[in-house]
């Protein structure tokens, strides 16, 4: 089972085995390192690090299924506190053939406490 957590500061409280990603760039690598194996939980949030947001991957799975090659995923769980995004989110991926579902679910989260360093891309932001 492919598990693919895209949060800044998330984990799961049960320990279920995920790849991690903290960043748009993160997650578009990760996205190339799982291939053409089947995720079967994509966990999106809105807000990442560095004040940087998950657009760029979401943009990413949208030019992917405009070109016919969509990632096969089980279920992609939109689980962002900034409603209007989330619905936002959605609503986009549901529209490019995702299975997206927004999650409200707030006690499946433990908080990661290990500091991340910027990447050197993100450094130059003001």
């Amino acid at each position: 089972m492919v598990t693919l957590l895209v949060d800044d500061t998330r984990l799961f409280k049960d320990g279920r085995p995920a790849e991690v990603a903290r960043t748009s760039d993160e997650a578009i690598e990760a996205l190339r390192a799982i291939g053409k194996e089947q995720i079967d939980e994509l966990w999106l949030d809105y807000d990442l690090l560095f004040e940087t947001t998950s657009q760029p991957f979401v943009d990413h799975l949208l030019a992917l299924a405009a070109a016919g090659h969509a990632p096969t995923i089980g279920t992609l769980w939109v689980h962002t506190s900034q409603i209007r995004d989330g619905r936002r989110l959605v609503d986009d991926l549901t529209q490019a053939g995702y299975p997206a579902r927004r999650s409200y679910a707030a006690n499946m989260w433990v908080r990661n406490t290990t500091p991340v360093t910027p990447p050197e891309s993100v450094d130059a932001l003001p």
